[in-house]
């Protein structure tokens, strides 16, 4: 009897993609939202086989990637088609996101607290790998949930309606209005971290930190769709929204990481082993050391931002 097919259960492959499409500057918006469409479900379906195999993370960031950058074009090029089919897009792509994002955040914190831990003494890494061990078991319950709905017929479905929209003109509004420009939607997006900038004031919190890096990444997103066009111009303005979300999201990491620290150190009961709080304090520390020295950062690699987004 021959083995089992090993295949992954999706309906859809690259092989059954047209050509891929290319966005020419004189080509209209709508088309570069397609083009750009295209690129990510063939990242996508490219990453799938890697990400159910589990044999290098990598795949299931870039993964993540293509879904996120897929859902911020649809969300920036909501002025330029129906936002019927843009929403219930969008929305099944947040569902595909969430299933991927726990096992993509855990993969992060391990290797991220496994590297501290194998930088202490050799008596505390023991001790170190203990208060970590509950990650490995949350992991393993949030990669099931993940393959569970990489084999879901959802699953399928949402990548034969991505694939309908590279086949087919992307669905309109059907009232009469002036379309903005590329480069209008990029300019929205600035205008939105800036003013968020603003309220944020000389000191905020961390969570505006995080909210902060959110719309940056949207800013770098939906320059993508106008960087054939704008050329050297949109890539300053994309690499010094890279810097920023660069910093931000390490002050993010060392905030999450932190967090998760202490969690951990909460589970092991009321009477943990000494050496395992001992090892918690120090990696909070460092953490704690991380966060401070990004948030120093941060207004800095916003005003790159700002000199680049007035440019535009």
């Amino acid at each position: 009897m021959s083995a089992p097919s090993t295949s992954p259960p999706t309906a859809l492959t690259s092989a059954d993609l047209p050509a891929p499409l290319r966005a020419a500057p004189s080509d209209s918006a709508a088309h570069h939202v397609r083009a750009a469409l295209d690129l990510r479900l063939r990242a996508l379906l490219a990453h799938d086989p890697g990400t159910r195999a589990g044999d290098d993370i990598e795949d299931l960031h870039q993964m993540r990637v293509a879904v996120r950058r897929m859902r911020a074009a649809l969300k920036a090029a909501r002025p330029l088609l129906d936002r019927t089919w843009a929403d219930g897009l969008r929305a099944e792509l947040g569902w595909l996101g969430r299933a991927l994002g726990p096992v993509r955040d855990l993969d992060v914190l391990l290797l991220r607290l496994r590297g501290e831990i194998a930088t202490l003494p050799e008596p505390e890494r023991a001790a170190g790998e203990q208060l970590v061990a509950a990650l490995d078991a949350e992991r393993e319950v949030a990669r099931a949930a993940m393959l569970a709905a990489l084999e879901s017929g959802r699953y399928r479905a949402l990548l034969e309606r991505l694939a309908d929209a590279i086949r087919l003109p992307l669905p309109t509004p059907s009232a009469t209005r002036a379309q903005p420009e590329l480069v209008d939607l990029v300019r929205a997006e600035v205008r939105r971290l800036r003013r968020a900038v603003r309220r944020a004031g000389d000191d905020p919190p961390d969570q505006t930190l995080h909210d902060l890096r959110i719309l940056g990444k949207r800013v770098r997103y939906t320059g993508e769709l106008v960087e054939p066009m704008l050329g050297a111009t949109v890539k300053r303005l994309l690499r010094a929204t890279a810097g920023l979300q660069e910093v931000l999201g390490d002050h993010q990491d060392a905030c999450v990481a932190e967090e998760r620290i202490r969690d951990l150190l909460d589970g092991l009961g009321d009477r943990p082993d000494p050496r395992v709080v001992f090892v918690a304090g120090r990696l909070v520390e460092r953490e704690r050391a991380r966060a401070t020295e990004k948030r120093g950062e941060w207004w800095e690699a916003w005003e790159h931002v700002a000199a680049r987004a007035a440019e535009i």
